[in-house]
């Protein structure tokens, strides 16, 4: 008899390079819930995000294709409803799919093949985050990032990050103990989207005090003077007005601790998680996929947030648990991407990835092929389009507006020394994937159009795309005498172990 198709549990958090985590290293965070995960899981050492700006980052990992073709350009862009998702076939193959936090779905569809949505997403779904690349890079937009988040980090009792956290913990959790109550045969699709440890970092003191400020290390790559910097570090370094700040080391420490926090934070939420996954019974059956829509800077380099493509901001955790065997424990070198996400699932539930794009833009993870991965950024930041390539120890990134840059990661991991890049085959492999020329083009039309959208939306009553969750009591709490015992039954979920009473 074949086997069942297994289930899946999709945990992502916003704005975690891999490199700031123990699995990968890092001597000072504490990440035990994670830690534990890893232990028998298969760990990818050189994942990358496709994109490193977060909604075009989730829009290619749903879909295993560039966002950039998709026409996912930027945190105001819309994915089209008509294009298919991982959830989509999933849930033509029987799945039941269902997603708890951040997505970043902009416009009408807050779905896109989930057949719930658990919890409204953190940030807008219109267009006003549309960025304007007419307009002067001295003049940014209000919604640019700026310092505020470095220069004001917290300990608090609460915050909106750390409430919004919790919600998905537990609604994802819930969901877990429904489905073992109410549809155990059935396979699912649970996706659980956390936004920690993106700022701002504002996080309860039980967390910060898990770290001294002594054993926060500065950054290993310090600011670089302006003229030693690569143009596009330059432009965001003006952009979030970094050097203006005047930053001292005592507050990149601060900033620094308080995102070591925030991944704490987050740990534990993720531990509930994964208890919750373990005590409905469901573990056995359940692939858990973690990772991150892209990294972080804090302060290397001079940098903070995402936006480039060095290697705290590209490079990402991604960790595969699958507690049905199917997938075995190793650490895995090679460079993948966040786009071979949709076809490992679909592969691990028995279809074709072409049930979503064709030949898509990425590969299975299940794959032994040895091959390129790019990442491709056209938001805030710059004026033309942008992309890397890493071929090996090989990173390349273009940009029609600056110089190429060329590390050899290999013998210069801190990607301080820029070879020549003449690699015409690093280029042509880049450019058979990516016609940045053609993106350029299609980038500036689509936000003339957003900002026309934008403005006439202003105007008189403002259309409400924001997914608004519908709880239902009546079918989760006793509402009449007469079914008081059969609700209360069909609520339980026995734990399994006859020594419980």
């Amino acid at each position: 008899m074949a086997a069942p198709p297994p289930s899946f549990l999709v945990i992502m958090a916003d704005q975690l390079a891999a490199s700031w985590l123990p699995v990968y290293g890092h001597p000072v965070v504490q990440a035990p819930h994670l830690a534990a995960l890893a232990d028998g899981a298969a760990v990818f050492d050189s994942a990358y995000c496709a994109y490193p700006l977060c909604g075009p980052s989730r829009a290619a990992m749903l879909t295993g294709r560039f966002a950039s073709n998709v026409g996912v350009y930027d945190n105001a862009a819309e994915l089209p409803a008509t294009t298919p998702t991982v959830v989509h076939a999933l849930r033509a193959a029987g799945y039941h799919t269902a997603v708890a936090g951040k997505m970043h779905f902009v416009g009408p569809d807050q779905l896109h093949g989930f057949e719930e949505r658990l919890t409204t997403d953190i940030y807008p779904a219109d267009v006003d985050w549309t960025p304007d690349w007419s307009r002067p890079l001295e003049e940014p937009l209000p919604w640019y990032h700026t310092m505020e988040s470095v220069l004001n980090p917290g300990v608090t009792a609460a915050s909106m990050q750390t409430d919004y956290d919790q919600e998905v913990a537990f609604v994802a959790g819930r969901k877990l103990y429904d489905i073992a109550r109410h549809r155990p045969d059935q396979p699912f699709l649970l996706f659980a989207s956390f936004t920690n440890p993106h700022d701002p970092w504002e996080i309860p003191h039980r967390f910060w005090s898990r770290y001294t400020r002594g054993e926060i290390p500065d950054p290993v790559v310090g600011s670089l003077p302006l003229d030693q910097a690569d143009p596009h570090s330059r432009r965001l370094r003006a952009m979030c007005r970094v050097d203006a700040a005047g930053l001292t080391a005592e507050q990149i420490r601060r900033a620094r601790h308080s995102y070591f926090a925030a991944i704490s934070y987050l740990d534990e939420r993720i531990g509930e998680l994964l208890g919750a996954l373990r005590d409905s019974g469901l573990q056995e059956r359940t692939t858990v996929l973690f990772c991150a829509d892209h990294g972080e800077m804090l302060g290397e380099r001079g940098l903070w947030y995402k936006m480039s493509f060095f290697e705290q901001s590209a490079r990402v955790p991604l960790i595969v648990r699958d507690f049905t065997g199917r997938v075995g424990a190793r650490r895995v070198p090679g460079p993948v991407s966040l786009l071979d996400v949709a076809p490992t699932l679909l592969q691990l539930a028995g279809l074709n990835a072409d049930a979503i794009a064709g030949t898509g833009d990425g590969e299975s993870l299940l794959s032994a092929r040895v091959r390129p991965v790019i990442s491709e950024y056209h938001a805030e930041g710059v004026q033309a389009p942008s992309a890397m390539i890493r071929s090996g120890n090989e990173k390349m990134i273009v940009s029609l507006q600056d110089p190429d840059l060329l590390f050899d990661l290999a013998a210069d991991p801190l990607e301080l020394q820029s070879l020549r890049a003449e690699e015409p085959a690093l280029r042509e492999a880049l450019e058979s994937e990516l016609n940045l020329r053609d993106i350029g083009r299609r980038v500036r039309a689509s936000q003339r159009e957003r900002h026309l959208i934008s403005a006439a939306l202003h105007r008189g009553v403002a259309p409400a795309w924001n997914h608004q969750p519908v709880v239902d009591a009546s079918t989760q709490y006793v509402r009449n005498r007469d079914d008081l015992y059969a609700l209360q039954r069909r609520a339980r979920l026995d734990s399994g172990d006859p020594d419980h009473l």
